[in-house]
């Protein structure tokens, strides 16, 4: 149980970092509608940042005047980002709120001395993009929230609150590698030695993730494929073979929507990736370079395929205090 709110900080900064699927396979369609899965993860160092702040009010720490709590969110870097109660981040915002019995008072009486934290998303992880952009947000309202209001909850009570918001956010509250099964809220960390160099196709357009499950049922069909040669390469620090075994069962569904990012893969591994894989729904393709200075190379080569490129490392950890 948490603790009651008490005297806490007034600024929190968290951030967080985006992820890849390294192996994605679908097992099937559960009686719910939703898919079941075995899956891969790990964070790569593109970040967003969450700031969370209580307003200068006297009453603004005080645990009975939190029952009252108000919360505004605003976003730098993204004007596509919603601000309402559809995003994310708010979501899992409102979610501790309602665990910690945080305003849960009624605001009519006397708003303007009611107490407001102000959330704001400083936006770098592509949007729709396969990266858990949304989901990354979210981890890091819990643990920045968490913090600045004093809850007490440690990280497997945040992934627990998690699993109610979505698939990757549990993982993203942790972060680091993993592997997922069911809906992919149920994970296990995984051994992982040495650190990875990727290049980061992004396109501008995003894909709806729903509209890749959609068509992947559709066209695509159940996979046997199992993650173990993902996971020897992860343990023994192999990034050639860790290349080979990158694996995206949605990547059908993908290139259908969107054939284009099919030639991109290609392109990636003509390049010298030792690998490439569409992350997650997609569209970012994500390419397996043998070291940094051939990832810039690969990624001058290719450029000019996608509407931005990022080099990133990997695995980057998890949500980071500030």
């Amino acid at each position: 149980m948490p603790r009651r709110p008490g005297t806490a900080a007034v600024r929190v900064r968290v951030r967080v970092p985006s992820k890849v699927n390294l192996f994605l396979a679908i097992r099937g369609v559960r009686t719910d509608g939703l898919h079941e899965l075995v899956t891969v993860l790990q964070t790569v160092a593109l970040h967003d940042a969450i700031t969370a702040e209580l307003d200068d009010q006297p009453s603004a720490s005080h645990p009975a005047a939190r029952r009252f709590m108000g919360l505004e969110f605003a976003v730098d870097g993204a004007g596509a980002v919603p601000t309402d109660g559809s995003n994310l981040a708010v979501r899992a915002a409102r979610r501790l709120m309602e665990e910690c019995g945080i305003g849960r008072a009624s605001q009519t009486d006397q708003p303007h001395q009611h107490p407001v934290t102000r959330l704001r998303l400083d936006k770098k992880i592509p949007i729709a993009a396969g990266m858990a952009g949304g989901s990354a947000d979210a981890a890091a309202t819990l643990v920045a929230l968490n913090q600045l209001w004093d809850a007490g909850l440690d990280r497997m009570q945040l992934a627990a609150l998690a699993a109610d918001l979505g698939a990757d956010v549990p993982f993203c509250v942790s972060g680091g590698t993993a592997i997922a099964t069911g809906t992919g809220t149920s994970t296990a960390q995984v051994l992982v030695r040495g650190a990875y160099h990727w290049v980061i196709g992004v396109s501008r357009a995003g894909l709806s993730t729903a509209d890749v499950y959609r068509t992947f049922d559709d066209i695509g069909t159940p996979s046997a494929v199992e993650p173990d040669a993902v996971l020897q390469a992860l343990r023994t620090a192999d990034p050639e073979a860790l290349g080979a075994a990158l694996h995206n069962d949605l990547e059908v569904a993908a290139f259908h929507l969107r054939p284009e990012l099919e030639a991109a893969k290609k392109s990636m591994i003509a390049a010298g990736a030792y690998g490439a894989v569409v992350s997650g729904s997609g569209p970012t393709v994500m390419g397996l370079a043998p070291s940094r200075l051939e990832a810039q190379r690969i990624a001058d080569e290719v450029g000019h395929l996608f509407d931005r490129v990022e080099l990133a490392s990997s695995p980057a950890g998890g949500p980071e205090v500030h």
